[in-house]
Formats: structure tokens, C-alpha cells, sequence
């Protein structure tokens, strides 16, 4: 396996059932539910899906005030780096600009030295004093005349050095925040796999960044009908491998649907009227940080596709390169209807389990 490019028709890389820990350390396939912290009351309350496909919770709280400067902070964070440097600039000419109107309601007589500059425009004037007072590299011949412009001009001095600390505090923390971005295709699919069926997605690191020691956790959240009474459950799924120690290209993840798999005798009808949700927990090891990082997604029961199979993303590159296309994440090739069916004997053992 290299750069962990993970097919599901390789069958050197097929995994099915967990390995036995005398002859492999590497983790088994997760098959136990786990806690996802989110409670039985909140399960059977809420209507929508538990994360967005950002990886956002899909949730608020209230009775905590406005918290601004926090979701300032945060905000600062997960901006793109244009709208970031945009904002930033904006910030820094829309304060001068204020303190430039200031100087200018003070009359004509409270900057001097304009004359020296060749400047004729009072507010270009004024706002080359305020750069100047703001950002301390000096005014030049202009000064402030009179005790108003003075203090004025004193305040300034105190602002303009506090803003630029925590405009490039905020760049730094940017810098030295390790992070992982990763794309996942826009859909799953449900696709014939080892003469079954199976859930797959795939995934790719989308920075120039290493990262390895790629685990992957799938959760499946949906209501079920036992004797009547309808609750929603969540299940973790077994997968074909729950990690990879290398992830230079992508990565498709296989769920394969077995006959004790939640998801056996599964229907997009069934899907639909338990409203799935698939949660997909995702973490690994940052190598420029040296530091675990994680990432969240999940797909609801509409963004699961059938039959249907992902497309081949391996591209043409150098002599003795493996070489990926990344737009083609998210493509896939039809099969014939039906071509995802389940097998009759797995319909039959899903037909024994309680179903939406």
C-alpha cells in the first residue's frame, strides 16, 4: 500500500474480520457502540442531523452572553486567509480613517507641516498623521498643534500599538495552529463490494502538510422500532480498516455491510424513514506540529447514493509517481439498477432485526 490510495477491489488490502492480536498490533475493526457524549434525551429530541458536513455540531447554547471576544477569536481562526488579510487591512484603515475625521473636526490649524509634504487634501493630510502616529514609524514634519489635537494625537499612540499586537497575534496563531483540512466526497455510496454490498466515502488531505496515523471512526445514528416504541440508536460501524499509517494520496473507507452489520437488509426507503446519519470522526498525527489533530463530517440519509461506484482518481504523472486528481474525489460511474442489491441471504438476516 502506498500513500495509503485504498481501492476496495485490492484484495491484498482486504480486511473483514478483526485480527488476531498475537500476530498483528494493528487496531481491529471498531464493532462496539461508543458514547458520543450526546445523551438519550437529546437522541430521541432532536429532528435535524447532530454535525454539519463542515464538521460543525448542529447545536447552540444559550445563557452563556454574547461571548464576543471568544467567537471573535474563533472566527479570526477559521477564516480563509484572503478573507482574513481582507478583514485585517479593513479594520486597521477604517480605525485611521476615524481618527483622521478627528483631526479634521478640530479645524484646519490642528495638523502642521502639510505644506513641507506637498500635500493639498486635508483628509489625505490628516490620515498620513494618523498612519504615522498609529503604526509608530513616525510622522515626519507634520505634528499636532494645540492641546486637543495633542491628546488626540497621545491617544493614538496608545491604541494604534494595542491593535497591531492583537492583529499580529492573531496572524501567529494562525501560523503555529496545527490544523488538518480534509476533503470528503460530496456523497457516500453504497456499492457491490466482496460479493455483497458496502458504505463507502472517500477522503483526501488537502494541504501540502504530511499527516499519518490516520484513524477513522463511523457512526450510525437512526431511529429504530422496538415493540412499538420508536428511539433513536447510534451503532459503530466495522470497517475494512479503521486506519492507515501512511496518507500521501486518498483514501476510500469501506463499511462492508455483513450480515450483523445495523445496516443489513438496508433500503433508501429505510434510510429515509429512520433518518440516518452517518458521523464520521476522523483523527492523525500533524507531522509539521508533531501534534494529533482531528476532523469531523457525516453524511443524512439523502447523501447516500446507490448504485452507483466511484469513478478510478489515479491520474497520468512523471515516470515512477504515483499521481492522484483531486477533482475527481467526488466522481462516480452508474451501475445498473438494482446492481446494489442486497444478497438474499442478507436480506434475510436483516429482515430478523429491528428495523425504522
Amino acid at each position: 500500500m502506498i500513500g495509503a490510495a485504498v481501492h476496495p477491489d485490492q484484495r491484498l488490502l482486504r480486511v473483514t474480520s478483526p485480527p488476531s492480536r498475537d500476530t498483528d498490533d494493528s487496531p481491529a475493526p471498531l464493532t462496539e457502540p461508543t458514547d458520543l457524549g450526546f445523551g438519550r434525551v437529546v437522541a430521541q429530541a432532536v429532528r435535524g442531523r447532530f454535525l454539519n458536513r463542515d464538521g460543525k455540531p448542529n447545536s447552540l447554547k444559550y445563557g452563556l452572553g454574547a461571548q464576543r471576544t471568544a467567537r471573535f477569536y474563533l472566527a479570526a481562526l477559521d477564516a480563509g486567509w484572503t478573507a482574513f488579510i481582507g478583514w485585517m487591512m479593513g479594520v486597521l484603515l477604517l480605525l485611521n480613517g476615524c481618527f483622521a475625521l478627528a483631526y479634521l473636526a478640530l479645524g484646519d490649524d490642528a495638523l502642521r507641516g502639510t505644506q513641507q509634504l506637498g500635500l493639498l487634501d486635508p483628509f489625505l493630510s490628516a490620515f498620513t498623521f494618523s498612519v504615522g502616529m498609529f503604526t509608530t514609524t513616525g510622522t515626519g514634519v507634520l505634528y499636532a498643534y494645540g492641546p486637543t489635537a495633542n491628546w488626540l494625537a497621545n491617544f493614538e499612540a496608545f491604541v494604534g500599538p494595542i491593535t497591531l499586537v492583537v492583529a499580529f497575534g492573531l496572524l501567529i496563531a494562525r501560523l503555529t495552529r496545527p490544523r488538518m483540512r480534509l476533503g470528503f466526497s460530496e456523497s457516500a455510496i453504497i456499492a457491490p463490494y466482496e460479493g455483497g454490498r458496502a458504505l463507502m466515502f472517500r477522503i483526501v488531505n488537502l494541504q501540502p502538510g504530511e499527516v499519518s496515523d490516520v484513524r477513522v471512526r463511523v457512526n450510525l445514528a437512526w431511529f429504530e422500532d422496538f415493540g412499538g416504541v420508536r428511539e433513536r440508536n447510534f451503532h459503530t460501524l466495522a470497517l475494512e480498516r479503521n486506519s492507515v499509517e501512511f496518507f500521501t494520496l486518498h483514501w476510500t473507507i469501506v463499511a462492508p455491510i455483513t450480515a450483523d452489520s445495523p445496516l443489513a437488509g438496508a433500503t433508501p426507503e429505510s434510510l429515509a424513514a429512520s433518518q440516518a446519519e452517518f458521523l464520521i470522526f476522523v483523527d492523525a498525527l500533524e507531522q509539521t506540529f508533531s501534534t494529533r489533530v482531528s476532523t469531523r463530517s457525516s453524511y443524512v440519509w439523502d447523501e447516500i447514493r446507490w448504485d452507483v461506484k466511484f469513478a478510478s482518481i489515479f491520474a497520468n504523472g512523471p515516470d515512477g509517481v504515483i499521481a492522484i486528481d483531486v477533482e475527481r474525489l467526488s466522481r462516480t460511474e452508474r451501475l445498473e439498477d438494482g446492481a446494489t442489491r442486497q444478497p438474499a441471504a442478507l436480506e434475510r438476516a436483516g429482515a430478523g432485526q429491528p428495523r425504522p
